[in-house]
């Protein structure tokens, strides 16, 4: 499969970075995928890694880049695989935890470091607890943002009747080819209500929007990102361990829509060094709705860390 490179075609909302961003696109090899990747800040401060959700890419953290970068980090955000502009592979075997933790490990290398801070949201927290409990020399400390541990989330399905009824979309995503098609209809206009009636009001500008529905344009990305959900129910996202040693900052929103409240309590108690901080009036957007809050609370977790060379 050919890498999707910005010269290749013509620019959109989406492949153009915002004015206010002093930041550069870079090309990296993951996993066997060419991963488009952001970076911000000066390549000698220390750097933390950004790992963005569903139905999201790198432009999800446009909030905490400026913050980060302004405290002396540099920032390292790429659009996972199956997003924007990365390579979307087709197979869903490609969007297994395994690949995923991969292309992970493969952005650290990159930076020359032997460890990196990483921060989460959503799909892109299972990718970093799983990054912290299958490669855990590779993560220094941890964020996540509203997503549970993965064995509390996976314990937590079995177990609450509220929680399966919450993920009904994660079962819609395994029909073959209907999810891709109603997502991906009137200019992805689905999507754009799910983020917007997910969220406070004031989350999502109608520019910003624009921007997303670009992205989500991009070929092959609505099935890439839909495969990531078929490739959890079919290949599962366990981990070899459940106990994370890394320094953890769990961040809620108790407003989310999709995700009971209760699971983030649990995921403390399987962290060594767990700390949560919750919002009660926030949604599963709590980063852009309390930008500056949980930019601080990210910032005062992140100082504690030594800096690696």
């Amino acid at each position: 499969m050919q890498s999707r490179e910005q010269t290749d075609a013509p620019a959109t909302d989406a492949t153009l970075l915002p004015d206010r961003l002093d930041a550069d696109s870079e090309w990296i090899r993951g996993d066997g995928v060419d991963l488009h990747v952001v970076t911000a800040g000066d390549p000698a401060d220390p750097p933390v890694l950004l790992l963005h959700g569903f139905p999201d890419f790198w432009y999800g953290w446009r909030e905490q880049i400026p913050a980060l970068v302004d405290a002396g980090y540099r920032v390292v955000a790429p659009d996972q695989r199956g997003y924007n502009l990365s390579e979307t592979p087709r197979p869903v075997s490609a969007y297994r935890i395994e690949r995923l933790v991969a292309d992970a490990a493969a952005v650290i290398e990159w930076t020359d470091r032997e460890s990196l801070q990483v921060v989460g949201h959503d799909w892109g927290a299972i990718v970093a607890w799983s990054l912290a409990l299958r490669r855990p020399e590779l993560v220094e400390r941890l964020g996540v943002i509203n997503v549970p541990h993965p064995t509390v989330f996976e314990e937590t399905l079995r177990s609450s009747p509220r929680q399966l009824l919450r993920s009904w979309y994660a079962v819609a995503m395994q029909l073959p080819r209907l999810p891709e098609w109603a997502l991906a209809r009137d200019d992805c206009a689905l999507l754009a209500r799910t983020m917007s009636s997910t969220a406070r009001p004031s989350a999502f500008s109608g520019a910003e929007l624009r921007r997303y529905r670009a992205a989500w344009q991009a070929p092959g990305t609505v099935r890439g990102m839909v495969n990531w959900y078929r490739a959890a129910a079919r290949h599962g996202v366990d981990t070899p361990r459940d106990r994370v040693q890394q320094p953890t900052l769990v961040v809620w929103g108790r407003q989310d829509e999709a995700l009971l409240p209760e699971m983030a309590e649990a995921s403390v108690e399987h962290c060594a060094d767990g700390r949560l901080e919750r919002f009660p009036a926030a949604s599963h957007w709590v980063h852009l709705e309390e930008s500056a809050a949980v930019s601080e609370l990210l910032l005062d977790h992140l100082a504690a860390a030594p800096t690696t060379e």
